[in-house]
């Protein structure tokens, strides 16, 4: 027997079987309902270097063509929005590090830190949303949760392989106190406030 196998019979035998449920941790919402979620979630998205965009009387496709005018290629994971590199069943991970332009809708995000869940549903490829220079968030206001304490109660965390918080663009102050965007990831987020079609 193995020094491991061991150990790992001396605690299952040491093991109550008794049922010890986790503690119930309050949700901290109850100023959920008085607050304006959306301005909350704007706030703090800009607080951590992205931008919030709304439509205001124009279009989903002009607002995105206005923002990706000079870009070359254009990878978009969301149906309202055609990018020109297609997603397929061929397609690796690493052939997104040429992707000016990632598009992608998010499954919630959370007015507290501004932070955007993405799960690899979202994503197509996980790393849409970290090789291309400048990643597009679509958000449904309805979306929008107040913190954090509700955002893990989500069954994204449970339902998918992969889920992750994006809060704001990639950025790092470690050499000589120079903040540099795109360090390890996205040099720009864009958070376009956009319901779901029906």
């Amino acid at each position: 027997m193995t020094s491991r196998q061991r150990i790992l019979d001396n605690i299952a035998l040491a093991r109550h079987d008794a049922e010890h449920p986790l503690p119930k941790v309050p949700l901290f919402d109850d100023k959920a309902a008085t607050t304006d979620l959306v301005s909350q979630f704007t706030q703090a998205v800009i607080n951590m270097g992205g931008e919030v965009a709304a439509l205001e009387g124009q279009s989903l496709t002009e607002l995105v063509d206005k923002k990706t005018k000079d870009a070359k290629i254009i990878c978009s994971h969301v149906e309202e929005i055609k990018g020109n590199f297609p997603l397929t069943p061929d397609t690796q991970p690493t052939d997104l590090k040429d992707v000016d332009f990632g598009i992608v809708r998010a499954s919630f995000a959370v007015a507290e830190t501004g932070s955007l869940c993405l799960t690899d549903s979202n994503f197509g490829i996980n790393t849409l949303g970290y090789l291309p220079q400048h990643l597009i968030v679509l958000v449904d206001p309805a979306d929008i949760l107040f913190n954090l304490h509700n955002a893990y109660q989500r069954p994204e965390w449970r339902e998918h392989g992969y889920a992750v918080f994006h809060t704001g663009p990639s950025a790092t102050a470690d050499i000589e106190g120079i903040l540099i965007h795109g360090a390890q990831g996205v040099r720009s987020l864009l958070v376009i406030l956009q319901p779901r079609q029906a």
